[in-house]
């Protein structure tokens, strides 16, 4: 038994046992502060100060240059808020679902960050390290599908192990939606697929590396981009789409009965998947890590892959904006809308995109 825990504990299982560590504790920090710049671009849309307190002093007075306007301590306050709340189970709970459903929420939308590359690779000490917490996975996308759908279990289960009629409604809807859109986005995903030949997020990224046909994948997959880029807007419940909790109608639809730590552990599940859906648009159509006519082996092993990790990250702030931009600015749907456009509109587009992909690659005389 010794010698076989000896046999499993080697350098490489230690490594990715700490990039593992670090990733999920980065995520977490990314979600946090995912939600405190929604605050701060919400504000300023409305032309509002936002949270402006709350910085790192602690109170101390030789910590005093930490406390300023940007208030970049307030996603530690909002946690310790959280943690202090009192967790209330309604007495009509069917209480084992209702405690685990916010688990479901989030633990799916933290575990598909473990396939996303973030860069090239990075080289010091002779030895190559890719920028990704599982490198070599060939199966990225299929794997970010079926994890990604996971999360709706937790909605579901959610609204309907609350004993609320509101919260089942919710949890109802995001069923229903998940379904509607997921056929936007699976064919949006299959023109790519079958323009690259590979399932593999390295692959496709370096597939829009150069000039034609390999520049970034909006140009030549723009209706596919736009259904896509429409469809996880309703696949991670954000306004325009946010019917499962439109508190107009169903006063906060799935997470009506939750509080404290169960609630923050479902606002962290969806600003996880707006993250995660940011990074998968970049990965897919709008090239990556990669800039137009720059190639990273210019500036070194090591520089090289820091600089495309920092190149990716931004993108990902760009479209995290717009996540944003957009919720502070389109009225949500009616119900009926909602299903009219996934089911009406944007199906037949991505059919018309596959079709249109297929007949351009069979004219150029790929099998």
């Amino acid at each position: 038994m010794l010698e076989f825990i000896r046999d499993l504990i080697d350098g490489q299982f230690i490594v990715s046992a700490l990039v593992l560590a670090i990733g999920v504790h980065a995520v977490l920090g990314l979600v946090a502060y995912g939600v405190y710049l929604e605050r701060k671009i919400s504000a300023y849309i409305q032309d509002r100060v936002g949270p402006n307190r709350v910085g790192f002093d602690f109170g101390l007075p030789f910590l005093k240059f930490l406390k300023g306007c940007l208030a970049l301590g307030q996603p530690l306050a909002d946690g310790i808020k959280f943690f202090f709340k009192e967790d209330i189970t309604p007495s009509a709970a069917y209480r084992p679902v209702y405690l685990l459903a916010p688990l479901l929420t989030l633990t799916p939308a933290l575990i598909t960050f473990a396939v996303i590359p973030f860069g090239t690779s990075v080289s010091f000490a002779g030895q190559t390290f890719p920028l990704a917490i599982a490198p070599g996975v060939d199966v990225g996308i299929i794997y970010l599908l079926a994890i990604s759908s996971m999360g709706v279990y937790g909605i579901l289960l959610a609204g309907w192990s609350s004993g609320n009629k509101y919260s089942l409604l919710g949890g109802l809807r995001a069923a229903s939606q998940v379904i509607s859109y997921e056929l936007g986005i699976g064919l949006s995903l299959l023109s790519v697929v079958l323009w690259t030949g590979t399932f593999d997020l390295n692959k496709i990224v370096a597939a829009q590396s150069g000039g034609w046909p390999h520049f970034w994948f909006f140009i030549p997959h723009f209706l596919g981009c736009f259904v896509f880029i429409v469809s996880i807007f309703a696949e991670t419940n954000r306004l325009p789409f946010d019917m499962p909790e439109g508190e107009s109608e169903i006063v906060g639809g799935y997470h009506t009965e939750y509080s404290g730590l169960r609630f923050a552990a479902f606002f962290m599940g969806e600003h996880a998947n707006m993250i995660t859906a940011s990074a998968f648009v970049v990965l897919l159509f709008f090239g990556g890590w990669n800039l137009p006519f720059v190639r990273w082996e210019w500036f070194g092993p090591l520089w090289g892959g820091l600089l495309s990790m920092a190149v990716f990250f931004t993108k990902v702030f760009a479209c995290v904006f717009v996540f944003i931009w957009v919720r502070w600015t389109l009225p949500r749907f009616r119900y009926d809308q909602l299903m009219n456009l996934g089911w009406k509109r944007l199906f037949p587009l991505a059919v018309l995109n596959f079709l249109l992909i297929a007949t351009f690659l069979l004219l150029r005389g790929r099998p």
